[in-house]
């Protein structure tokens, strides 16, 4: 189903179309209908379904551009997804003229009241900051016309829910409200039997709780060998852009810490990190700057960008909707995607709780010895010199090739000149502080075993 079968004004189509979408996803195809003619929709679909899509247009098409007040509001777990949403709602709302601000904890607030003042038409925030707003009464929701709640099982894992339903209970009871979810846990079924009225219930047609065009493996790997494994993958693999993701905050720390020493275009993204500076991480991932972003699961959560061509879980998910919602970020849009997750062998019985709920088996992988990792860095440096011999200009370079050429036979140089593209693989003892998934304990030894790991980036004296 294309979009101008939705019967979309020409503004909106006119969005689309500069968006570069073209056929509808499964869960558009059925929720902007029901979102056009104004019902409540429950929506259960998981990450990369184009669920902002599915609720932006209907929202975007009912507004009323005249009207200078907040008409629309979205709830969102995360200060990243808000700004997200933001984004895709002012592309989808630019040429019908509607304004969409995002309102997150972390900016400076009265920056926020001085964008307010310029009337946005809709509010992405989180559940925190809105509430500051209300109580400051810089933000009205006495003629909101529309409510969605977006990643509504995250939002409960974080707490919200009680700031849900007083921020629900602020709005006039005659608006239509929109509730995604990749799981309907019973909280959220509560919520919506509370606050929604005879709401349509629509799923994404896939069966699959996974991607099926991700290819999934793990490798098992002890704690202490993670590192130069992880190394080794980007060496072969040469991955164009990637994900890698961390339990906690200081172990995102370390990874990409580690791996910036050794040369990679790394950077990390956590909770404990200024906006500003997330900010920043963030668009340098996406401009490619950053080819390797080392991220915690609520840091990355609802990150749509795209060209992730591989997921590297350097440590387990604690359960498998973190495991779904994590190798989302790749396979997107019709394109593969590779993910991988490291497994101790303490884990197995961890990762076959996952396969059992996800329905599919994930493959065990290998690891990549450190010959191939050279063998695939020696490709490389031997296809950038036949691209240079092919595009660049290299007349300036002639004479000084001559008089090598005098010193030294072109075997030996042209070896020199591979040695030096090449990146050897870097033989250096790093290694990471051990971590253990929750609620397995810990044994005796393991205590003297943490005391003999190196802090990242530090040699074992």
């Amino acid at each position: 189903m294309i979009f101008s079968d939705f019967g979309l004004t020409e503004p909106v189509i006119q969005a689309i179309n500069i968006m570069g979408f073209e056929e509808a996803t499964p869960i558009q195809e059925q929720a902007v209908p029901a979102g056009l003619k104004g019902r409540d929709l429950i929506g259960q679909a998981h990450t990369g379904t184009g669920k902002t899509v599915a609720f932006g247009i209907p929202l975007v098409e009912l507004l009323k551009v005249e009207r200078e007040h907040i008409q629309g509001l979205v709830l969102t777990p995360t200060r990243e997804l808000a700004v997200q949403v933001a984004e895709e709602l002012n592309k989808i709302g630019q040429f019908k003229g509607i304004r969409t601000l995002p309102i997150y904890g972390g900016q400076d607030i009265n920056r926020q009241i001085a964008a307010l003042k310029k009337r946005p038409h809709v509010i992405v925030g989180t559940p925190g900051r809105l509430m500051d707003h209300m109580r400051r009464r810089t933000i009205r929701l006495s003629q909101v016309g529309m409510v969605v709640l977006d990643e509504a099982d995250e939002m409960l894992n974080m707490g919200f829910i009680e700031d849900i339903e007083t921020i629900l209970k602020d709005i006039p009871e005659e608006r239509q409200t929109l509730l995604f979810s990749a799981t309907m846990p019973a909280p959220i079924q509560t919520l919506a039997g509370k606050f929604m009225r005879s709401p349509e219930v629509i799923r994404s047609e896939s069966r699959q709780v996974t991607v099926p065009n991700i290819k999934q493996s793990y490798i098992v790997v002890e704690e202490k060998q993670k590192f130069d494994v992880l190394c080794r993958l980007l060496d072969t693999q040469l991955p164009d852009r990637t994900i890698v993701f961390g339990r906690t905050k200081r172990r995102v720390d370390e990874v990409f810490e580690a791996l910036s020493k050794r040369g990679y275009s790394a950077d990390g993204l956590h909770g404990d990190m200024s906006q500003s500076r997330r900010d920043l991480v963030m668009r340098q991932f996406k401009e490619g700057t950053v080819e390797v972003l080392v991220a915690t699961d609520v840091a990355a959560r609802g990150l749509d960008i795209t060209g992730v061509t591989h997921i590297y879980n350097f440590d387990i998910p604690q359960d498998p909707e973190g495991y779904v919602h994590r190798i989302g970020r790749t396979g997107r849009a019709g394109k593969t995607g590779v993910a991988i997750t490291f497994v101790t062998p303490r884990e197995i019985h961890h990762l076959k709780i996952i396969e059992n709920m996800t329905g599919g088996r994930i493959a065990r992988k290998p690891v990549p010895s450190i010959t191939e990792a050279f063998e695939e860095q020696q490709r490389l440096a031997v296809d950038k010199l036949l691209l240079a011999v092919e595009k660049e200009d290299l007349e300036k370079y002639k004479g000084l090739a001559e008089g090598l050429l005098e010193e030294t036979d072109a075997v030996t140089l042209l070896s020199a000149a591979l040695k030096v593209l090449t990146k050897e693989p870097d033989r250096t003892s790093i290694t990471l502080t051990g971590e253990r998934t929750p609620g397995t304990k810990k044994k005796k030894s393991d205590s003297a075993g943490q005391r003999g790991y190196n802090r990242i980036g530090s040699s074992k004296k």
